[in-house]
């Protein structure tokens, strides 16, 4: 049952859309067109900031820890 109703639908959604594109012909309104010689926007890569290297930890010598 529902295959039908989903014909229906798609029908009437056909026929408005058709509708919509003769009223812009009858218009005369432009379309949107996408030019092909327009180059698009270039993106420009972030500057990179230098990595900060962190300070190492002082390690307890060897001598003192074998003492204790």
């Amino acid at each position: 049952m529902g295959k039908q109703l989903n014909k229906v639908i798609k029908r009437r959604r056909l026929k408005a859309y058709k509708d919509r594109k003769k009223a812009l012909v009858k218009s005369g309104a432009a379309r949107k067109v996408a030019s092909k010689s327009e180059p698009k926007a270039a993106k420009k890569a972030a500057a990179k900031k230098p990595a900060v290297k962190k300070a190492k930890p002082v390690a307890a010598p060897i001598e003192e820890v074998a003492a204790e």
